[in-house]
């Protein structure tokens, strides 16, 4: 039975015992009945008093009937409270035990992770052992075959050993030869001595880098036709190391290392351009001795139209005279020489520079210069088309600045 149902019975059962009880009293009063001797009034509070008691018998009564949990809490509540309570250990009992089978659960989870990873290194070490175990086979088949090897190695050798003792002989008798070959090497380690004593006390046609012979060579031609262009540079160079020293070395060649001339010839054949050739001495060539030459290869290219505009520079003059003169032109010709070498022609391994100025030319723009004061403005131009190889010759000109 609900609870609501429950009430609404009791609050009905409660209403009507009270009505009847109200009505049996006023019949009563009114009636002027006694119970027991009692008088009327006191006879009215008695069954006032009686009915009280019967609704609350009947309300129990009722809830007990329709209600197992009202029959429980009236008549069972102490066997409740101790129902509860063993219950309650026997919860606290078994959390116990739960907590008890996590902490074994856990231990055996721990161990059982430990196992698998004893597991996993037992059978890593398994295979390394398996590896090791092969490799140790391998070189034992090694071993086997090596020795066979040495065995017949062995059983040459016996043979070898009496050829060398036929050769033995032979070794004496060359050994004659060799003291003879000694002497000569003996002999030729003086001249070489003197030879280094001439290069460091001689007198230096070339110094170590110096260009001795620079050409332009065609590429994209057969190998024999360039290999046939540097022997004439060679020949080029060879003139010019004779001018240098002031005597003919006819009888002698200008030396290349041959892979390094062979490779020049294949990248100058198969180059789409012209190709710069430049032979610069390998070391400090003195008077009379082999000369020894590195190749070095640029592309050739048009750096510099005729009247082409190349650099210009302000400068103030202060007092127009001929040192400040000279050195206004020399500063100039720095700048023009540095951006000359920036827009590709190749400069002089040793003097840095790129052009040529005849004195004339040059102490004609120092007199231009002399007595102004004030800004200036100088400006150089090609004098000519001018390649990669150079050289470089100017058309300067001498303008006077904005005040």
């Amino acid at each position: 039975m609900s609870g609501v149902l429950l009430i609404t019975v009791l609050v009905i059962t409660g209403g009507a015992i009270a009505f009847i009880g109200d009505r049996l009293g006023t019949k009563i009063g009114k009636k002027r009945l006694s119970i027991f001797g009692l008088r009327p009034r006191h006879t009215s509070i008695i069954i006032t008093i009686f009915t009280g008691i019967v609704i609350t018998t009947l309300t129990f009564g009722v809830m007990a009937a329709v209600s197992d949990n009202v029959r429980t809490a009236l008549f069972g509540m102490e066997k409740l409270n101790r129902t509860m309570q063993e219950t309650k250990d026997s919860l606290l009992v078994a959390q116990s035990a739960l907590a008890t089978a996590k902490s074994e659960q856990e231990a055996t989870d721990t161990a059982l992770r430990q196992s698998k990873d004893e597991v996993s290194k037992l059978s890593a070490q398994q295979k390394e052992l398996e590896a090791e175990s092969a490799r140790l086979q391998a070189g034992n088949e090694a071993l086997q075959a090596g020795n066979e090897a040495l065995q017949a190695a062995n059983n040459e050798l016996t043979g070898q050993n009496a050829s060398l003792s036929d050769s033995n002989k032979e070794l004496t008798a060359a050994n004659s030869t060799l003291e003879q070959d000694n002497k000569k090497l003996e002999k030729r380690a003086e001249q070489l001595r003197d030879g280094l004593i001439t290069m460091r006390e001689g007198d230096i046609a070339f110094r170590a880098g110096e260009v001795i012979a620079s050409g332009v060579i065609q590429g994209n031609r057969s190998p024999a036709e360039v290999a046939a262009d540097l022997d004439s540079l060679a020949a080029l160079a060879n003139r010019n190391v004779s001018a240098r020293e002031g005597q003919d070395r006819s009888d002698q060649e200008i030396w290349v290392y041959q892979p390094e001339r062979d490779a020049a010839v294949e990248t100058i054949a198969k180059s789409k351009q012209d190709i710069i050739v430049r032979m610069t001495a390998a070391s400090n060539i003195v008077r009379g001795e082999e000369v020894r030459t590195i190749l070095e290869l640029y592309p050739n290219s048009v750096i510099y139209r005729d009247k082409e505009f190349i650099i210009a520079r302000p400068y103030n003059i202060m007092s127009g005279s001929d040192s400040e003169a000279e050195e206004t032109v020399m500063n100039f010709l720095k700048d023009v020489n540095f951006a000359a070498v920036n827009r590709g022609i190749l400069q002089d391994p040793l003097q840095g520079t790129v052009g040529v100025m005849e004195g004339a030319q040059f102490y004609e723009i120092v007199a231009q210069l002399r007595g102004q004061r004030g800004p200036m403005i100088l400006s150089a131009y090609a004098n000519g088309n001018t390649d990669a190889l150079g050289p470089l010759r100017l058309k300067i000109n001498v303008e006077k600045g904005a005040p």
